[in-house]
């Protein structure tokens, strides 16, 4: 059974995809168009997702996306599933094919043979788009309580991502809920958009969600309504992100460190240039704007002390945040993973929140051994994947964790 009640419960299940050859699809002239800044060298990636992983295998169970996709296609409903909602794009020579084939093809991609003018210019083509972004498992579906927000993503490239992770938590034994809280991948109204990266499970009764360039106010106000009528979810606190490339997600100028502890870019939530944040409550008919997330979040029982991205140096800040260091993933209270490129954010939650900073190399060779109790975080290479536009938490989906 899945729960998720907060960001940094001890950690015991989590779903991953190591990326692939569909990484390979990404070239200098359609990049843009699969949401790439860059294009990722793909031995170097999946050597750096290999390392990390690894490491969170030492806390808690790891599933491969792909490995989970190709168990549920042995069911006979989920292929007649999939089929029908990738609308004949996947062909007809895969249905009789073997479930890690399919599941192959809805990765990689089904590619076009196209017609005589497109072979005379020699234009590629696929009848199923291929999934590059995919390692971000963290964006397609988020658990919240025992239930799950499948996405309703806003590209059109990642659609059929919202197919795969509904299958998956509709028919797979291992992934059993109490039922699709939010359902993005049969939602057809244009502007209801909501991505995981933008939901924050910060307790059992309060959620976090960014109103970002993924995720709309009509999509939050469609979420509200499940979460509050379904869950045990009584507040939303809601942070309206700027229309900026490397703010895509809230998780990439906020994540939750500790109990009483954050990670965040400051120019977004102090002074004159923080952003607005909006307070919803269950039963209210009105929106409250808040002075601040942490006046809210005090005001709310939930008080966040912030850590600074980058450190204190403007310049480090921008370097940093570009490069996912507000991006942590919690595998329990102060226990955290993190690109170890990020030197200065890991400098300051040295100093500031009392971590011991470990390299993942270190970790994973058994020369270092936190304590079960101990604050720290383990810096791993990310140098390649960081290029992707993520860090840790997106390339994560929990789906079990203790209560903090």
């Amino acid at each position: 059974m899945i729960r998720i009640d907060s960001e940094i419960g001890r950690l015991r299940a989590v779903i991953c995809h190591t990326p692939g050859p569909e990484l390979a699809v990404v070239t200098p002239a359609n990049r843009a168009d699969y949401l790439f800044d860059d294009i990722l060298d793909l031995e170097f990636a999946r050597r750096e997702h290999e390392r990390f992983t690894a490491i969170l295998s030492r806390f808690c169970t790891v599933y491969e996306l792909a490995d989970l996709l190709a168990d549920v296609l042995q069911s006979e409903e989920a292929r007649d599933h999939v089929f029908e909602q990738s609308d004949g794009a996947i062909g007809s020579r895969a249905k009789g094919a073997d479930p890690r084939e399919i599941a192959r093809l809805f990765i990689e991609g089904e590619v076009s043979s196209g017609g005589i003018l497109a072979g005379l210019v020699n234009e590629a083509g696929y009848t199923l788009p291929p999934l590059p972004n995919l390692f971000f498992t963290r964006d397609s579906a988020a658990v919240v309580g025992d239930r799950v927000v499948v996405a309703s993503m806003k590209h059109e490239v990642r659609w059929s991502e919202e197919i795969l992770a509904w299958t998956l938590f509709r028919m797979h034994p291992e992934l059993a809920n109490a039922g699709i809280l939010f359902d993005g991948a049969h939602e057809r109204r244009l502007n209801v958009r909501v991505e995981g990266g933008d939901v924050h499970v910060l307790r059992h009764d309060l959620l976090a969600v960014g109103m970002s360039e993924r995720t709309t106010a009509a999509g939050i106000d469609a979420l509200a309504e499940e979460v509050f009528g379904r869950t045990g979810i009584t507040d939303i606190v809601v942070v309206l992100l700027p229309a900026h490339r490397a703010a895509i997600h809230l998780d990439m100028i906020f994540t939750v460190l500790d109990r009483e502890l954050c990670c965040v870019f400051p120019p977004y939530f102090m002074g004159p240039t923080r952003l607005p944040v909006l307070h919803v409550r269950k039963g209210s008919t009105g929106v409250h704007e808040a002075a601040s997330l942490f006046s809210l979040l005090g005001d709310l029982g939930m008080p966040l002390a912030p850590i600074s991205c980058g450190g204190g140096r403007r310049t480090d800040q921008e370097r940093e945040q570009w490069a996912s260091g507000c991006n942590f993933f919690a595998v329990g209270p102060g226990q955290v993973l993190a690109y170890d490129r990020n030197e200065h954010t890991l400098e300051a939650l040295r100093g500031e929140g009392g971590f011991r900073v470990i390299r993942g190399a270190d970790f994973l060779a058994g020369e270092v051994d936190p304590g079960a109790d101990e604050r720290f975080v383990i810096g791993f290479e990310g140098s390649e994947l960081v290029r992707g536009g993520g860090g840790p938490r997106c390339m994560t989906m929990p789906i079990l964790r203790d209560s903090p």
